[in-house]
């Protein structure tokens, strides 16, 4: 009885002592974390989810205050406010991130995948790594890539069957080289801008369209400027969970092991309700009045041949290692 009363004595201090060490290892904090996206976008669900997980691990502790819809900024303002410390987190495309490493621009080359297996497997896989892995010389830490989607052409005189369609077109495109070049290569006009402007920018004709995942264009209402939508598939397109580094070095290993795992664990759930929500979109947005086609695998393939250019100047001016290792995972995830 003695032995039964002294073991549970001395796992009563233990359990005591660890509950003293995680109180002392995790402290009270909020979590400023801004995107660009509505409340009913995946991305905002994936904020949520995580903000769940990190509030159950941490015992309340750790607090997400959700800023959506542009509140703290474009994408180049929030990445700005996360390397000086004054936002914790932020969910930007990582196609924002090829002015501070360019070799995210290997994400934005188009037509490199052809499904979403492939996409997951690439940027879950050492070419997503090696990439996370530049980011904290430049002020941030990457938990992992969330899904936004393919990325698919709407404008408002045509529809884009062929590579031809889109020849003398504004379209509006991310800032982003890749992009620009792009579309270039298909002769339309590429027009660089802010997401925060866009919808104003259709409106008036400035553009007479734009490309993104089917769930963006259906959350910010681009059915009301633009007739018809085209799955041209150009690109994948991916979101990147993202910390400021400041912010990063005064969590305690504790902390910083709940965000990743919290991260890890929002990232199965992101992804699901995002690629719903793209299949879903695509009957909304017909049921709304946009005028939809699907463009051949054999036009597809055409298209790829004459972006083929743009890949390759892009490379060449990459991380020759970085290089190879995407096309060694290219050539593995297609066998």
């Amino acid at each position: 009885m003695k032995t039964f009363m002294r073991s549970a004595i001395v796992s009563a201090a233990l359990a005591t002592a660890t509950c003293l060490a995680f109180a002392q290892d995790v402290q009270e904090r909020v979590i400023k974390f801004g995107h660009l996206n509505n409340t009913d976008h995946p991305v905002s669900m994936g904020v949520k989810k995580f903000a769940e997980l990190l509030a159950a691990k941490s015992g309340g502790k750790l607090k997400v205050q959700e800023f959506p819809s542009n509140q703290l900024g474009n994408e180049l303002q929030q990445q700005s406010a996360l390397q000086g410390g004054v936002q914790e987190m932020s969910a930007p495309a990582t196609t924002s991130l090829a002015g501070i490493v360019k070799e995210f621009g290997l994400v934005d080359f188009p037509f490199s995948v052809s499904n979403y297996a492939q996409a997951d497997a690439l940027l879950d896989g050492p070419l997503g790594q090696a990439l996370i892995a530049r980011l904290p010389e430049k002020g941030l830490v990457a938990l992992g890539y969330w899904d936004l989607g393919f990325r698919n052409v709407t404008n408002s005189r045509r529809p884009i069957t062929k590579a031809e369609d889109l020849d003398g077109l504004k379209i509006r495109v991310i800032p982003n080289p890749v992009f620009l070049d792009t579309f270039k290569a298909f002769k339309a006009n590429p027009v660089p801008m802010p997401f925060a402007e866009l919808y104003g920018a259709l409106e008036s004709k400035a553009v007479d369209g734009q490309e993104n995942p089917f769930a963006v264009i259906l959350s910010n209402k681009f059915f009301e400027v633009n007739k018809f939508v085209s799955a041209t598939n150009h690109v994948y397109a991916a979101n990147i969970v993202l910390v400021s580094k400041r912010f990063w070095d005064k969590l305690s290993p504790a902390e910083q092991k709940m965000m990743h795992e919290a991260a890890d664990e929002a990232r199965g759930y992101q992804r699901k309700v995002s690629r719903e929500a793209a299949a879903k979109a695509v009957g909304e947005l017909q049921a709304k009045g946009m005028q939809y086609n699907e463009v051949s695998p054999a036009e597809q393939a055409r298209m790829r041949t004459v972006a083929k250019p743009v890949t390759e100047k892009f490379a060449a001016a990459y991380d020759p290692a970085i290089v190879k290792l995407y096309n060694d995972e290219l050539a593995r995830l297609s066998k």
